[in-house]
């Protein structure tokens, strides 16, 4: 795969999460549309959105409730692209939805490898492709960002470092599409900054490309480490997202 494949499949699946057109995050006109289930959507988003934002960088296209539309458009028409992922203008949508019990809950960074920078990075530790038979007895707090409990199964393929046959560092792909499996890596807190995270990230990309499935890999804005360690292993930003869900929810997170 090249670059313009990798960002087309990208655009095609964020066109079934959204229900729009993959042509949509290419214009230079921001899109509303109403938003609805589709079974080839990333398996862990819940849809229909209430409120959804995603860009590319040309434009806005936001997925919505019914209820929803007119105040979004109001607001991505008013703003910015940029600036509508970012406060103090994302305080104004936030106004919005608080009638409706809702607010701003989660704001992602992805990325996607860029096949002129990725390769294999070197580790001084062993490593070792990991199928889910191998990674089973891993579901362990310390690796909660390379595997997930609650969804095991799409839980796909796993690259492991090891030290005298303990478990350092583990890179998981969560198989979220048909066409795109998500990166999360962990190391333990001992074996940081010496390179095992990259190394790890862009071993299982690679694997991931062998098999005909695009890597992504998605971090808070705030969290550098995990963005440097994304660059750092051949990936580079490719699109940004903000999804509002109800008081309820955030305040079951925050508990």
């Amino acid at each position: 795969m090249n670059n313009k494949e990798i960002i087309d499949i990208a655009m095609q699946q964020s066109a079934f999460d959204s229900n729009c057109m993959m042509e949509d995050f290419r214009s230079n006109i921001n899109k509303v549309v109403l938003s609805e289930k589709n079974p080839r959507a990333r398996k862990y988003l819940k849809l229909p959105f209430l409120c959804d934002l995603t860009s590319y960088g040309n434009n806005i296209v936001a997925s919505a409730s019914k209820e929803l539309i007119r105040e979004v458009e109001w607001y991505i028409t008013k703003y910015h692209v940029e600036h509508c992922f970012e406060t103090p203008n994302l305080h104004k949508l936030m106004e919005r939805l608080k009638p409706y019990n809702l607010n701003v809950c989660f704001m992602a960074e992805y990325f996607l490898p860029d096949m002129e920078v990725l390769k294999p990075l070197p580790c001084q530790y062993e490593t070792k492709v990991m199928e889910p038979e191998h990674f089973a007895e891993y579901y362990l707090p310390q690796w909660s960002n390379a595997l997930c409990e609650k969804r095991k199964e799409l839980d796909s393929l796993a690259v492991g470092a090891f030290d005298n046959g303990k478990l350092i560092g583990l890179a998981g792909a969560s198989a979220d599409c048909d066409t795109m499996w998500q990166i999360g890596i962990d190391v333990l807190p001992e074996y940081r900054r010496q390179g095992i995270a990259s190394s790890l990230t862009s071993r299982l990309a690679l694997e991931l490309l062998g098999k005909g499935i695009v890597p992504f890999y998605c971090c808070a804005w705030s969290n550098l480490k995990s963005a440097r360690n994304a660059i750092k292993s051949g990936f580079r930003p490719a699109w940004v997202q903000i999804t509002a869900r109800e008081d309820s929810y955030i305040a079951e997170m925050n508990e």
